[in-house]
């Protein structure tokens, strides 16, 4: 990237959506700025907080970068973006979105350039309001409901309880993720968040009896 990199995290702003599946970009970025808060190295500073979006700047795989949260709501995310944009002259194609998937399970993701928005409204807003799908978008896997009715009600329902360690485990391959993309580059990357699966987690051995002992 020639120029400074932006990655906006998508999201719907207030605390009853923090732990639902259309706030995933947002919990990756609470990742990213939980790892910069811990690390002077990573020089992260708040740049704004009110208004129509949360704007960091900190270092990430040795770049300065911009991080973004939009605080509108998720279809109107691309006014935030291009408020950004102009003011601190980001090229779309040094942008990186992070948002949910429906079309790959819980515990996948991919990073592509372009294409669609696959129907989801903060990506076609962003590319509404830049006028370019050309910007990289890192798609976090959320998996479908059984009943396509069922889409909207289920973007917005919360990770259940089950789920929140590959919610944990994905947030910080994620994070790994996008320091190799700064650092190395988007082939290296690709081949690493492409790649990623959760670990396997052993089954629990059989509780054995213990003479002496009260079961």
């Amino acid at each position: 990237m020639d120029s400074t990199p932006l990655i906006i995290a998508l999201g719907n702003p207030g605390p009853q959506y923090e732990r639902t599946r259309h706030n995933f970009g947002f919990m990756v970025a609470q990742a990213i700025l939980e790892q910069a808060a811990g690390r002077k190295s990573m020089n992260l500073k708040t740049l704004q907080q009110g208004g129509d979006f949360e704007l960091y700047s900190l270092t990430l795989g040795g770049v300065g970068c911009l991080l973004t949260r939009p605080q509108t709501f998720m279809n109107l995310s691309g006014r935030a973006v291009a408020r950004i944009m102009g003011r601190y002259g980001i090229a779309t194609a040094n942008m990186v979105v992070l948002h949910d998937e429906l079309d790959l399970p819980l515990g996948r993701m991919k990073l592509k350039r372009g294409g669609g928005s696959n129907g989801h409204r903060g990506v076609e807003s962003i590319a509404e309001h830049t006028g370019s799908e050309d910007f990289l978008r890192l798609r976090l896997g959320i998996g479908r409901p059984q009943y396509s009715a069922d889409v909207a009600k289920y973007v917005l329902e919360n990770f259940g309880d089950a789920e929140l360690p590959a919610v944990l485990d994905l947030c910080e391959a994620a994070l790994k993720g996008l320091t190799l993309l700064f650092r190395r580059g988007q082939t290296e990357a690709v081949q690493m968040l492409n790649a990623f699966r959760l670990p396997k987690v052993s089954a629990p051995a059989e509780k054995m009896d213990t003479p002496g002992t009260l079961g």
